[in-house]
């Protein structure tokens, strides 16, 4: 079965840090960008970020710059976001999700039209 699976999340104190990891199984992630979304209550999906396969290269929403890193270990077929430095706003369902590296460029990464397998998420709640 081809799927992806989130997982890191959990409830954290704001200036907290978490590592989420997208993992993937029925299929190798080696050919495949990969993206980064969230969705707080109430609110649209909203992409975060992004990691192309060829040449790894990364994209990050301008809300998120400087505290979320995303990279990739295809030796263990996972994708992981780095989180730093959290926010209350950061609260919100996790997902990954993939796609392919043509189809990404800085205005199209955000967009969850050019994303494929989504996994189920992973929640994240940042709070004192």
């Amino acid at each position: 079965q081809v799927r992806l699976v989130e997982s890191g999340g959990g409830l954290v104190q704001p200036a907290g840090s978490l590592r989420l990891s997208c993992a993937a199984s029925g299929f190798r992630l080696d050919y495949n960008a990969i993206g980064w979304f969230r969705q707080a209550p109430g609110k649209e999906r909203e992409g975060v970020s992004c990691i192309t396969s060829n040449d790894e290269t990364t994209y990050y929403a301008d809300s998120v710059k400087g505290r979320f890193t995303v990279s990739r270990d295809n030796a263990k077929n996972t994708v992981y976001l780095s989180i730093n430095n959290l926010l209350p706003d950061d609260t919100a369902v996790y997902y990954c999700a993939t796609t392919w590296d043509w189809l990404i460029t800085p205005a199209t990464f955000v967009d969850p039209k050019q994303y494929s397998i989504w996994g189920r998420g992973t929640q994240v709640t940042v709070s004192s």
